[in-house]
């Protein structure tokens, strides 16, 4: 029986703006299983944004449960979230988030830096993953001197490189051209044949079409439309 670690119960999200009231999230269902490689399929406006701040513990809901690697989560502070945030999350995101000034080893250190991780260490496990991802010649390369595939393998060795829970990943083509989206797409089958879960938040079906699971989002609600073989 697979390992459940994350579970959405009833979710909900409320947006106030002066007297109107905006309801994003409607009483959203998902559970994940270790090992899964889900899409969350949706327009823009769908939700989805929402639901992945969540996911991320970026944001909290204004009701229902969510539990995260046995963690009841939707009602810590923040202190707390973003503790679990660093622990449990991985972020891809579509443009990157790279800092320009430093190189992709330095990239990829710096959650290691931020969880207290010897220089030592943390230039070993950065070393380590950028190995993972093809990088090897390019571990002194500044984002500038990179292309955009090779700056999103860096953006998914930094999210790794903490061995999260889940792996989230955020539109993680939607900059790239179709063939160099296309590789970072079998990078991330790799990824998830060795066992890491990954969430896959995108618009598009044929990116979604990747996932094993795909679940669709719209006008806030979430309905699973099964496996792609």
């Amino acid at each position: 029986m697979s390992e459940q670690i994350l579970m959405m119960n009833q979710i909900t999200k409320v947006y106030y703006l002066g007297d109107q009231e905006q309801t994003v999230l409607k009483q959203i269902d998902l559970t994940v299983n270790k090992g899964d490689f889900v899409a969350v399929l949706g327009p823009s406006g769908s939700g989805k944004s929402t639901l992945m701040n969540i996911i991320g513990c970026l944001d909290s809901p204004s009701s229902g449960n969510y539990v995260l690697s046995n963690q009841q989560v939707n009602e810590l502070d923040e202190k707390r979230l973003s503790a679990i945030r660093n622990k449990e999350i991985g972020f891809v995101f579509q443009q990157f988030q790279l800092l320009p000034r430093l190189n992709a080893l330095q990239n990829v250190e710096l959650p290691l830096v931020y969880a207290g991780i010897t220089e030592k260490e943390r230039k070993k496990k950065a070393k380590e993953m950028l190995f993972r991802v093809g990088l090897e010649d390019k571990i002194l390369n500044r984002p500038n001197q990179l292309s955009g595939g090779q700056q999103q393998r860096v953006a998914i060795a930094r999210a790794m490189v903490t061995e999260p829970t889940i792996l989230l990943a955020d539109e993680p083509t939607g900059a790239l051209d179709q063939k160099t989206g296309q590789q970072i797409m079998d990078l991330f089958h790799e990824i998830n044949k060795e066992g890491k879960t990954i969430i896959m938040i995108t618009h598009d079906k044929e990116i979604a079409r990747h996932a094993r699971r795909v679940v669709h989002i719209l006008d806030g609600q979430l309905r699973e439309e099964g496996a792609y073989v």
